[in-house]
């Protein structure tokens, strides 16, 4: 017999350990615990049971014990808890969930990938009955279950990240009356609040009661009360709050934890103890853009720290190159993918960035199915280095977002996504696609072609009396436009030019930035010393300013939304 492998959890990164290993040493002694009765289930698709798109909670679960065994000579021991690790006589101490029954096992090489826990608040109400976390398979059946109660329609979901909104539109979806709750003052941190405010209004579109900016304080048989004091309906509650490594077994074996409260480990995944490996949720990564630790609960980087960690056991040189965050998500009629920092994220880093906002049509304008798709672009100031985008619209995004996090993890820079050679196809995309639009954009603003505001600053400039000059065609501003703003469509600004004030800075938009940005060229041409285009123009302005608007019933400052 070769060397005995034991591997604690048995999704993404336990699982993927173990077949790496299986396929490098066939004569190796593989066990794997896990303390639930699945592994390797697709904890991303959970949510979707919920609403029937994932009909029969059976497929979530990818493959059985008994596959493991027949096809991989893995040993999957399922209801089995690791309570502890016994480092010097490198056993571990195993109890059968059924019976309470406590046992050692020994190993060569221990892997960890307990992953992570819901974080559940210790709050009065919290452990009733109707309350649920959703992490695994009985988690989900759980839920649905008791949700399809005879006279159960009102739900709240308590926390607006990725799990939180995705329980959300999946039980809208199942024809529910459903408030998310969310903390902070937007949903999917990941985004910046100009590209969240889409999101809000999307949501609220379909019918979700959004709360912002509020948190749960208590729960009750009927309702959830937060912070603020305002009471929910809620017959049942899900929280997705976030969740917290366990790191359990790793502290109680003494075991070094990182400064995030993941368990540390190196370059090769080692764990202080070098005959401890670790993998998955339950470990601290590096963020190889702002260049610290990070936590990043993914399946994706689980499964290439495991691929990476079995070759290290083998001698086979792996270079970690760190992480970014990838991510997508589809939320009712829009998919939406973010990778690398984002705005704030990265100013909070300490790194100079600036943005653009793009509003291109993701296919060519006149093919079936064309559509807006929203882009933001951000990049390091001077450099001009690719720090991180953010797409949102019905078409592909997730091909935009991974062709940008492919350029991060090159380094890239404006100047090589300015040059990128994309395929096109009127069907797929413009044969300047909206990746080198934002490249070119960007360009333009990072060596002071033209200057440019935000849509986030808008507000506050109409407020102050600012001068908007709207580029659009009568028609369009007749059918909305800002409070302020005067009507000299692009067609007629050569000849009107003289209405335009220069001792004043003037702000320009059209309908997405594109006529804007060629009428901001032209004044400037002309003479024009404090010309900015706004970039998002009305479009944008229109989608961030409408949900606050609604939610907070203040005046607005556009005449009507225009979100065509």
């Amino acid at each position: 017999m070769g060397r005995k492998f034991l591997i604690v959890g048995g999704v993404a990164g336990g699982a993927s350990t173990a077949a790496r290993i299986r396929r490098l040493d066939e004569q190796a002694e593989i066990i794997m615990f896990e303390k639930g009765p699945h592994v390797s289930f697709s904890n991303c698709s959970l949510p979707y049971h919920l609403s029937g798109i994932v009909e029969n909670s059976e497929k979530l679960v990818l493959m059985s014990p008994q596959s493991f065994q027949s096809k991989y000579n893995i040993e999957a021991r399922v209801h089995q808890e690791v309570v502890k690790i016994n480092r010097d006589p490198k056993t571990v101490t195993v109890k059968n969930v059924a019976t309470g029954e406590q046992y050692d096992e020994g190993y060569d090489t221990l892997v960890l990938s307990p992953g992570a826990n819901p974080f559940v608040p210790n709050l009065v109400g919290i452990d009733m009955p109707h309350v649920f976390t959703v992490r695994n398979v009985p988690d989900i059946e759980r839920l649905n279950h008791y949700i399809k109660s005879d006279g159960l329609n009102d739900i709240a979901v308590i926390g607006g990240g990725f799990i939180g909104v995705e329980v959300a539109e999946n039980l809208k979806l199942a024809g529910k009356n459903v408030s998310l709750v969310e903390f902070n003052h937007q949903i999917m941190v990941p985004f910046d609040d100009d590209m969240a405010q889409i999101l809000h209004k999307e949501m609220t579109d379909k019918g979700i009661q959004l709360i912002l900016g509020d948190g749960l304080a208590k729960v009750a048989e009927d309702h959830v009360e937060l912070n603020s004091g305002k009471q929910v309906k809620a017959q049942a509650v899900v929280l997705a709050i976030g969740v917290r490594p366990e790191t359990t077994l790793a502290k109680e074996a003494g075991l070094e934890i990182g400064e995030l409260g993941g368990i540390k480990v190196n370059q090769n995944y080692q764990t202080s103890d070098p005959s401890i490996y670790a993998v998955g949720d339950a470990i601290e990564v590096y963020q190889r853009i702002i260049r610290k630790p990070t936590r990043l609960a993914l399946a994706g980087p689980a499964q290439r720290q495991a691929r990476a960690a079995a070759d290290h056991m083998y001698g086979i040189p792996h270079q970690n190159k760190g992480v970014i965050g990838s991510s997508s998500i589809k939320i009712f009629d829009l998919n939406c993918a973010v990778t690398g920092l984002n705005e704030k994220t990265a100013k909070k880093a300490g790194i100079p960035a600036d943005s653009v906002y793009i509003i291109a049509p993701d296919k060519v304008s006149l093919m079936p199915n064309s559509h807006p798709l929203h882009f933001k672009l951000v990049f390091e100031v001077p450099t001009g280095r690719i720090l991180g985008a953010q797409a949102i619209g019905k078409g592909n995004v997730d091909k935009r977002i991974d062709v940008i996090a492919t350029l991060i993890m090159m380094d890239g820079t404006l100047e090589d996504l300015k040059e990128l050679e994309l395929t096109y196809s009127p069907m797929f995309s413009t044969a300047k696609d909206v990746v080198n639009l934002a490249a070119l954009v960007g360009l333009n603003i990072l060596y002071g072609r033209y200057q440019q505001v935000h849509v986030s600053e808008v507000r506050e400039l109409v407020e102050s009396g600012a001068v908007f000059v709207d580029v659009r065609e009568k028609k369009e501003f007749a059918n909305g436009h800002l409070v302020n703003a005067m009507n000299i469509p692009l067609s007629e600004l050569r000849d009107r030019m003289d209405e335009v004030p220069k001792n004043v800075p003037v702000y320009v938009h059209c309908r997405s930035g594109q006529r804007s940005y060629n009428a901001v060229m032209a004044l400037q041409n002309s003479g024009y010393d404090h010309v900015y285009n706004v970039s998002g123009s009305f479009l944008g302005i229109s989608l961030y300013e409408y949900f606050h608007d609604v939610t907070m019933n203040r005046e607005k400052i556009v005449t009507n939304y225009n979100f065509k």
